[in-house]
């Protein structure tokens, strides 16, 4: 199963983005959603999961939850916005991944794309950084993978000049 990921894009949906994702059969948005809008159109081509992020009120924190945990082709993950990452976990997320011992952490947050193997949880780390326009960050960026019979593979990025 191919998943498109990503974060932080703050109402706006650039549709580079989404043609990076158009072979996808999922999509995750670990949140920052910033509009309704955006999840609604994600949702009309793939099978979206989404968290709600610290700027998203309303209407979004009553559709998506803060946190998921769930397992998508034998792989266990688990999802959030704020999340750190190995070694520095936030502490509202470290108990729960300490717990739930997860294949895949996956956040958002910071902006920065991070892709990281936390060693003594054997688990995968990967914030796709921020795929909106808003935001100290300079280029947009995106991940996709493949989820095979519990194996993460494929791992390819998107990086968009966020001004073009």
């Amino acid at each position: 199963m191919k998943i498109g990921l990503l974060s932080d894009t703050h109402g706006y949906l650039d549709v580079r983005v989404e043609n990076f994702f158009k072979d996808c059969d999922e999509v995750w948005h670990c949140g920052d959603i910033g509009a309704q809008a955006v999840t609604d159109h994600l949702a009309e081509s793939f099978n979206l999961r989404a968290v709600c992020g610290n700027i998203d009120g309303g209407e979004l924190r009553r559709l998506f939850p803060e946190m998921m945990v769930f397992e998508c082709e034998g792989v266990k993950t688990v999802m959030t916005h704020i999340g750190g990452y190995p070694g520095r976990y936030d502490a509202r997320i470290r108990d729960v991944i300490c717990r739930e011992r997860p294949q895949l952490f996956v956040c958002g947050h910071s902006h920065i794309l991070k892709v990281m193997y936390d060693k003594n949880l054997k688990c995968l780390h990967i914030n796709p950084g921020a795929a909106g326009k808003y935001g100290f960050h300079k280029v947009c960026t995106a991940v996709r993978f493949v989820l095979e019979k519990g194996n993460i593979k494929e791992l390819e990025v998107l990086e968009l000049d966020k001004n073009a």
